[in-house]
């Protein structure tokens, strides 16, 4: 049995290919559809080089799409990329381990990672970054602070939807923690923060920004054994990165006012 084909004027032809795309969204395949037909006319491309650059274009697309729906399901505060860092403002990063970083490979491998610094030198910058870069790159990335992280988790346990948030949490591929150490944590708080540590151990990768080495830690999280084991979860197969003390930001800062002076 054989199916008929009818010709179609090319007014009729783009009716069609119109109301195709949009019956199987296909978006950018629709929007490109009438240049691409021009070109592939005037440069004699053929039927399956016409076919292959529609359907390229959609996927390059949808990538993208998907990679924005990724980052700004991350929830983070500001747009920070890897490129625009300085490394020459602070040269305590090392710029080959964060290109490697930035490849994933810890993440796939559910590795920790942590940066531990001053204020002003970096760590906030590189974590979105590197949160962004994963984001791009396919992986579910969610980005919080400390104190919101305990907080939500608190409002939770008091609604007995603990169990549901903290699993919330362990299913994203990297969990990004900010301003880890800069307010003290009761012990309820920072047994929950431990949960979802615990959550993701050695199958999820976390990463956490610090304004205080792992010494100073028990300022935080006043109990012994719970500072402790804490620092484990998130040592252990880590990449540390220590981002010094001088505040580059201040640096720039007191650079621009004199520059303004002279």
């Amino acid at each position: 049995m054989t199916t008929a084909h009818h010709a179609l004027t090319a007014q009729a032809s783009d009716a069609v290919i119109d109301t195709a795309c949009r019956m199987l969204r296909l978006p950018t395949m629709r929007a490109q559809a009438t240049d691409t037909i021009a070109r592939a006319e005037r440069e004699g491309l053929s039927y399956a080089g016409f076919l292959a650059e529609l359907l390229l274009a959609e996927c390059e697309d949808r990538d993208r799409r998907r990679a924005e729906r990724r980052i700004r399901a991350a929830h983070f505060p500001r747009d920070k990329s890897l490129r625009e860092f300085d490394y020459a403002a602070n040269p305590n990063v090392d710029p080959a381990v964060i290109h490697n970083l930035a490849t994933c490979d810890w993440i796939t491998k559910g590795y920790p990672m942590c940066l531990i610094g001053d204020s002003g030198t970096g760590k906030s910058h590189l974590l979105i970054g590197l949160g962004t870069a994963a984001a791009m790159a396919g992986y579910r990335v969610r980005y919080t602070t400390a104190a919101a992280l305990v907080n939500e988790l608190v409002e939770a346990a008091d609604d007995k939807q603990l169990g549901k948030t903290i699993a919330r949490y362990g299913r994203v591929d990297l969990l990004e923690i900010d301003e880890l150490g800069y307010l003290e944590l009761d012990r309820r708080g920072a047994e929950m923060l431990f949960q979802v540590l615990t959550e993701r151990e050695e199958k999820n990768s976390i990463a956490i920004a610090s304004n205080e080495a792992f010494t100073g830690w028990s300022r935080t999280f006043t109990d012994p054994r719970l500072c402790a084991a804490i620092v484990d979860r998130l040592t252990f197969n880590a990449t540390l990165i220590e981002t010094g003390t001088e505040s580059y930001r201040l640096a720039r800062s007191k650079a621009n006012r004199a520059n303004g002076a002279k």
